[in-house]
């Protein structure tokens, strides 16, 4: 086998994510071997109860090294998981499952070259149980990683990143620092560099509404400006801060590539509304390329089989692009 396949943890049981499964294979053929992490009677389960098909090699593992793994077929690794119906409520049991996967993710990248993980979307209020701010940190602490990353929801057009993440608002602006926007900043020149042979123009917006100083130490002058001196010095495209307000705008965005900001719905909220399902979740920090689609469970959805599958395609297509 000479290209390396993409992981695939199914993640989240109650969730849209089977249904996302079938309709991403049919519509795009991936050019590297797909290997799912999950249930094989789960799935064929809810893949009934959908009415849809997708036919599934099972594969299996010696010493934690892959055999047996076909190219024109989706690939299976079972993982064990005992379920009275296809699509049951989140629980303790769905999050042992969860966490199975995963181990068993990391385990395989241990002994195997692959291309990337992509993670299913996965409920963080049962999984997580608040320990964890995200996934993105949950898979970061699990490699030691505990500051140097950054969230990177990419689009070729206009990618965006957070400097905090999942944090309840009122937590922000004790949250940011000049070290993270200067780390993020130089993580993310170091992917573009890296994967797309150029370095990324950035803009990064301030926290408070037109950048206006409503008080002699703002963030913006305290920490925004001096993280973006620093940056500078190290020949970092980079230019702000900008009002967010405006930012966003086509005249605006046009001019980069990347668009920081200080918190998760400043840039989330504007580009989810410019691109829809057309962006996927990138980690950046990780000894491998980790994506995600960029959704949730979407458990209001489940069993109605109207989701669409084009950020899961996105993050296929986008993991298709390197060696």
């Amino acid at each position: 086998m000479n290209s390396k396949p993409i992981l695939i943890v199914c993640g989240e049981p109650n969730s849209i994510f089977s249904e996302l499964l079938v309709k991403s294979f049919k519509k795009y053929k991936s050019a590297k071997p797909i290997i799912l992490i999950g249930s094989l009677d789960l799935l064929v389960s809810q893949f009934k109860k959908l009415h849809l098909k997708l036919n599934l090699n099972l594969i299996l593992l010696k010493s934690n090294h892959l055999k047996n793994i076909k190219k024109d077929k989706i690939n299976i690794i079972d993982i064990n998981y005992k379920f009275n119906k296809p699509f049951e409520k989140s629980s303790k049991k769905s999050k042992n499952y969860i966490s199975k996967c995963f181990n068993k993710a990391y385990e395989i990248m241990s002994h195997n070259e692959i291309s990337g993980l992509i993670n299913g979307p996965v409920s963080k209020e049962n999984f997580l149980k608040g320990k964890y701010q995200g996934i993105t940190e949950y898979i970061c602490s699990k490699f030691g990683i505990k500051e140097n990353y950054a969230m990177l929801i990419y689009n070729k057009m206009l990618s965006v990143s957070p400097v905090t993440t999942h944090l309840p608002i009122s937590k922000v602006p004790k949250e940011i620092n000049t070290k993270a926007i200067v780390a993020k900043s130089i993580l993310i020149t170091n992917f573009y560099k890296k994967n797309f042979k150029k370095k990324p123009k950035i803009a990064i917006t301030g926290l408070n509404p037109h950048c206006e100083n409503f008080f002699y130490n703002s963030e913006e002058k305290k920490i925004i400006n001096p993280a973006i001196r620093t940056l500078k010095k190290s020949k970092i495209f980079i230019s702000g801060p900008f009002p967010a307000d405006t930012i966003f705008l086509k005249q605006n965005s046009k001019n980069f590539d990347v668009i920081i900001g200080m918190y998760h719905d400043q840039v989330l909220a504007p580009l989810k509304a410019l691109q829809g399902f057309n962006a996927i979740n990138v980690t950046l920090g990780l000894p491998f390329l980790r994506v995600s689609p960029d959704h949730g469970p979407n458990q209001k959805m489940v069993g109605k089989n109207k989701s669409n599958p084009q950020s899961l395609i996105e993050a296929i297509k986008f993991l298709n692009k390197f060696k």
